[in-house]
Parts: structure tokens; C-alpha cells; sequence
């Protein structure tokens, strides 16, 4: 198949590139140019999703993969102009999309996020310096990616797979919302471990996330997929113990409760990666993945993403500013202040 990426430059893209190239197909990526191309083996088209598709125009390929898309004139222009030159169009979304309101377990079907209509001009609007993360679109961004989806869905209808992953990990994530854990854990000494140590967490390999979704596009699957990881004892004690283990680490984990992180002003999510106080429960932590599992979506070993993040993190420079995680002061001071709030604590 020729298949081409919407991005394929950064994190999920890249992986994405890899795995339709791993898999004998042809790649083309399209971006603005802003990131050296990986890989030689695959051409190469720029411009901006907001102002220049010329690139794309006449252009036929089997696929189209839109891993870049954050708001829906964006995303319907693409799709617009692509509707003729591709055959099968996937578009990866977010569990974000899914309302609050959605109570237990929620599969494909739930309620989703609601963008008021007053405020949808000024959302597209914004133009993010640099890379485009869910943070330029705050509490928005779930509702702006379910209206993604429809805008994809419209403008190829019965040709569209929309894959909503939850935190998607591993080599080159810049985010450094899983990143942090193992390379910190490596430093060893005294380690700030948020919350409680049982609380299930769930997030997917990039790799794992890329070729299932090249192998349902070879398959001509459509339809809708949450796509996360595997929700078997992942609790965050293990994910620590996995990275302590893995690399080698003699790091010692102080178990710091939510009640005083959350008093502490602690930045859930980024600021402390994987945490998130119990009073908060998003839906996106309760959705069911049986479809895709249904689907053939399988899981490498979480050592396997731990150590090869690592590898990777490790070859980038050492005094660099981290996109996620607490700084050594901050952790510091925490740690000093929890320590010190137990020793006034009456015996």
C-alpha cells in the first residue's frame, strides 16, 4: 500500500512510519517541515494544515493516517480535499473525548465532550507556537476531537477508522508524562511515589498502538476503537517497582498521599506524570479497550517500554528542560515538607 502520515515526524508519527515501512508498505509524510525527517526511505510533502494543503492536491495513496489533527476545520479540509485520492482514512482521536457525565465502565458508545457553539470560532483560532499539544486547547480538547471525528466520519463516510487512545508511551515521547518514571527511578536516591500505590493505571506502547493500527488498515477496518493499555495489575506500585527493576536502581520510594499533594498545589498528570488525585475520576480512566483486543491490539511487555525508553531518554541531552515531571527542587521540597508534617504528626 502507499500510505500517507499526517505528521510522521515527532512520537506516535514516527512509530506509525516505521510500522507501515516494517510492514512492506510506502510512506509519505506531511508536515510543516519543522522536524528532520527520520527516515530516507520515505517521501517527504510540506505545508500547514491551517492555510496550505497544495501538497496533498492530486495526490493518490491506498491510506491516509491523520495523527496531527486538533481542531475540526482542520481536519475537515484534509479529509475534504483527500476524499477522492485515498480509500481509507484513519483518524486518531482521544479517550478525552468522552463526557464526565459517563458513569462505570464506558465502551465506544459513550457520551461525548460538547464544544459551545460560542466558543468554537476562537478555539480554532488559536495558532500554538511550536509543537501542537492537548494543552494549547485546555478543557476543550476532548470536545474538539470528538468533532474531529465527525468532521473525518462526514467527509468519508463507511471509509473512516477513528482509534481513541488513552496516554500513548515509549520511545520519543516528548511529553515526558511516562518518560519521567524510569529515567528519574535510574537516578536512584529517594524517589516522591504520588498517591496510592494500587490505583490502576493504564496507558500503550506507541509501537504496540502503530502496527495495530497499520494492521487494520490493511484489513480495511472502520468504525470506532478505544485503544489503550491492558488493565491487568498495572497499579502504579507495580509501574514504579517495574522501573526500579529494570533499571537497576537502588531508588527508594516515599508513598506521598493526595490529600497533600493536592494541598501542595502539585500539578496532576504533568507536573506529577501518572497521578491524579481520587477526587478526580476522568472518564477516560474507566474506558473498556475489548474491542480492539477483540481486533487483534496486543501488548508488549511493560519491562520492554520501561527499558527502551530509558535507552532513549538517555541520549538526549542531560541539562535539557523536561516537558513533565517534578524538577529535582520541586521534589526535593516536597519531600521535605511531607517528612516534616509526619514528624509534627502526634505518636
Amino acid at each position: 500500500m502507499k500510505v500517507l502520515v499526517l505528521g510522521g515526524t515527532a512520537f506516535l508519527g514516527r512509530h506509525l512510519v516505521d510500522a507501515v515501512i516494517a510492514r512492506g508498505h510506502t510512506a509519505t509524510v506531511f508536515n510543516r517541515g519543522r522536524h528532520v525527517a527520520t527516515r530516507r526511505d520515505v517521501e517527504a510533502l510540506h505545508g500547514d494544515r491551517s492555510a496550505d494543503l497544495a501538497a496533498l492536491r492530486g495526490g493518490r495513496w491506498d491510506a491516509a493516517i491523520d495523527t496531527s489533527g486538533y481542531v475540526p476545520s482542520q481536519v475537515r479540509a484534509s479529509a475534504a480535499l483527500l476524499a477522492d485520492g485515498v480509500a481509507h482514512y484513519t483518524f486518531v482521536s482521544s479517550l478525552s473525548v468522552y463526557a464526565s457525565s459517563n458513569e462505570g465502565p464506558i465502551d465506544e458508545s459513550g457520551m461525548l465532550e460538547q464544544v459551545p457553539a460560542d466558543k468554537l470560532a476562537a478555539l480554532e483560532a488559536i495558532v500554538p507556537e511550536g509543537r501542537v499539544t492537548a494543552l494549547n486547547y485546555g478543557a476543550m480538547y476532548g470536545g474538539l476531537k470528538a468533532l474531529c471525528e465527525r468532521a473525518a466520519t462526514d467527509a468519508m463516510p463507511g471509509r473512516t477508522l477513528v482509534v481513541r487512545p488513552g496516554l500513548i508511551v515509549g520511545p520519543y515521547d516528548y511529553t515526558d508524562r511516562f518518560t519521567y518514571w524510569p529515567s528519574r527511578i535510574a537516578g536512584g536516591g529517594e524517589v516522591l511515589a504520588p498517591g496510592d500505590p494500587r490505583t490502576s493505571r493504564r496507558f500503550i506502547d506507541a509501537r504496540d498502538l502503530s502496527a495495530w493500527i497499520v494492521a487494520s488498515i490493511e484489513e480495511g477496518r472502520t468504525g470506532i476503537y478505544n485503544a489503550s493499555g491492558p488493565d491487568y495489575d498495572l497499579t502504579m506500585e507495580r509501574v514504579l517497582d517495574e522501573c526500579r527493576k529494570v533499571c537497576g536502581s537502588a531508588a527508594r520510594f516515599t508513598w506521598v498521599d493526595d490529600d497533600f499533594l493536592v494541598a501542595q498545589g502539585a500539578d496532576p498528570w504533568t507536573g506529577v506524570p501518572l497521578w491524579a488525585p481520587r477526587a478526580i475520576s476522568p472518564a477516560a480512566f474507566r474506558a473498556t479497550y475489548q474491542r480492539a483486543l477483540d481486533a487483534g491490539l496486543r501488548y508488549r511487555p511493560l519491562a520492554d517500554t520501561i527499558r527502551d525508553t530509558l535507552a532513549w531518554d538517555q541520549t538526549r541531552p542531560p541539562d535539557r528542560e523536561r516537558n513533565g515531571g517534578l524538577t529535582s527542587a520541586q521534589e526535593r521540597h516536597l519531600l521535605s515538607a511531607w517528612h516534616a508534617g509526619r514528624a509534627a504528626e502526634p505518636t
